[in-house]
């Protein structure tokens, strides 16, 4: 079993940038692949960013190719989310999940173990 808890979320200013981190516990962190979902108020729960088990393969959102970088330690068993050149559409609580497919993927349904969210505003 995997429990997540997300931090770094805040205000910021559009163009400006945070740095999201997410802190597992549990013996099996390096094996599970990893991902960052958003959701915007009255909006589904999107997509982000996703990295494999060993930090090989990383995926991304179109809306966030080139701005957001995903990384993990698994050491630290922490996954991270920079996050550049914000603008105001990212605005989002902002969740970790876990799955159990060391490969990552893109979909929610992936994913079994979620963090409770970390709320990222910016302003414009």
């Amino acid at each position: 079993q995997v429990q997540l808890v997300e931090s770094g979320g805040g205000l910021v200013q559009a163009g400006g940038s945070l740095r999201l981190s997410c802190a597992a516990s549990g013996r099996t962190f390096s094996s599970y692949g990893m991902g960052w979902f958003r959701q915007a108020p009255g909006k589904e729960r999107e997509f982000v960013a996703a990295i494999s088990w060993n930090g090989g393969t990383t995926y991304y959102a179109d809306s966030v190719k080139g701005r957001f970088t995903i990384s993990r330690n698994n050491a630290a068993k922490r996954v991270y989310l920079q996050m550049n050149s914000l603008k105001p559409e990212d605005t989002a609580v902002y969740y970790c999940a876990a799955s159990t497919n060391s490969m990552a993927a893109m979909t929610r349904l992936s994913y079994y173990y979620w963090g409770q969210g970390t709320q990222v505003t910016v302003s414009s």
